[in-house]
């Protein structure tokens, strides 16, 4: 089979000691099936549904590297949350993107080889992986395997957002993190298709980035008028839906009464119910870990819940599903852009002070794990 025989992989271990364990393990590479094609992985982001996975609850401010292992506690009281995966050591990396070097018999894997392609289909933190031909989305030639990493995952939650939007019945959208890759894009998306989108950001600064790409209803955290600009801006756009990239605090409740009271602007008659408009949030992200807070006074007409894109994507169907990936594809350097902050080798990934660097969440920063990296 040739250099690809085997690879470098990157593995999370939580140990029944309460011990996170990051290592770098040997794999085989299996030989492709006929609809199967491997792909040597020069990049892979570290989203943040991936930095879950790698690093769990890990207090990584007490992280140490030991001949190539690094190792943190995870405090007994996050324990119970990993319940399921302790001292099972797990591959991790959900996206990533490069280059074809071996093929199976069938014709759409043949025609795959030596293409840079997009992958999604986990473990991407490897050198190489075995993946079937579906799992793959072929780039255009003027695209690297960087630009190809991030095609999944952002570009088709931003997408998913809009298309439950119009299957749902509501007319605009609220996205909070907004100023994040996955925000910019949906706004890309938003003013390109003629969707109406509030922002919601947590400084000037992030303001600035939305405005620099047109973003026209932005309405920050820090303001002392919070409440009142957000009611403004779901007056004037009519959005009851939102996605929540916070999850705990008060900002999902936050949403729903300024929901309820933009409705009842427009409301011809009272209801001690509340509204009649149905509100909705969606919960797809957790940068608050603590609990979701409502103040419940926004009627009766309104749901809270979780949003993921593995879900979405079977509900819309294989059909409906490649559109999205086409879109992506056309439109890969333009609306999907993603953009790095620093690109690093899989040897770094598991230094204490890079993790620190990208396990910060800070807003704007996207690190890409290249695996071929120094090899």
């Amino acid at each position: 089979m040739g250099a690809e025989a085997e690879g470098l992989q990157l593995r999370s271990l939580v140990k029944s000691s309460g011990e996170l364990e990051l290592s770098l393990v040997k794999v085989a590479t299996p030989e492709p099936g006929e609809n199967e094609v491997v792909v040597r992985i020069d990049a892979a982001p570290l989203n943040t549904s991936d930095l879950g996975l790698l690093l769990g609850p890990a207090d990584i401010s007490r992280a140490a590297l030991s001949n190539g292992v690094l190792t943190a506690p995870v405090p007994p009281q996050f324990m119970r949350a990993v319940a399921a995966r302790v001292d099972q050591s797990l591959a991790v990396g959900n996206e990533g993107g490069g280059v074809v070097v071996k093929a199976g018999s069938s014709d759409a894997a043949q025609a795959l080889l030596g293409k840079t392609v997009g992958v999604l289909g986990g473990s991407m933190y490897s050198q190489y992986r075995t993946v079937r031909v579906q799992d793959c989305l072929v780039v255009g030639a003027d695209a690297t395997p960087a630009d190809a990493a991030s095609c999944f995952v952002n570009p088709l939650t931003a997408l998913a957002m809009v298309v439950t939007m119009r299957m749902e019945g509501h007319k605009a959208l609220v996205h909070t993190a907004a100023a994040s890759n996955l925000g910019q894009m949906l706004n890309k998306i938003c003013l390109k298709d003629g969707v109406d989108l509030v922002n919601i950001v947590r400084s000037d600064e992030q303001a600035k980035i939305l405005k620099d790409i047109g973003a026209k209803y932005i309405v920050s955290t820090a303001s002392p008028n919070f409440m009142e600009e957000l009611i403004e801006a779901l007056v004037a756009t009519g959005a009851t839906l939102a996605f929540d990239a916070i999850g705990g605090g008060k900002l999902a409740g936050q949403l729903l009464n300024g929901m309820e009271i933009a409705a009842n602007r427009t409301a011809t008659s009272y209801s001690r119910y509340g509204s009649t408009t149905y509100k909705q949030v969606y919960i797809y992200g957790g940068l608050d870990t603590g609990p979701t807070e409502l103040n419940r006074a926004f009627g009766m007409s309104w749901g809270l819940g979780g949003f993921l894109l593995m879900p979405f994507l079977i509900k819309i169907g294989p059909a409906e599903g490649q559109k999205l990936r086409d879109r992506v594809a056309a439109e890969l350097k333009t609306t999907f852009a993603s953009h790095y902050t620093a690109e690093i080798s899989l040897a770094e990934a598991l230094q204490p002070d890079v993790i620190a660097r990208y396990n910060k969440k800070a807003t704007g920063e996207k690190y890409l794990i290249c695996p071929n990296k120094g090899v």
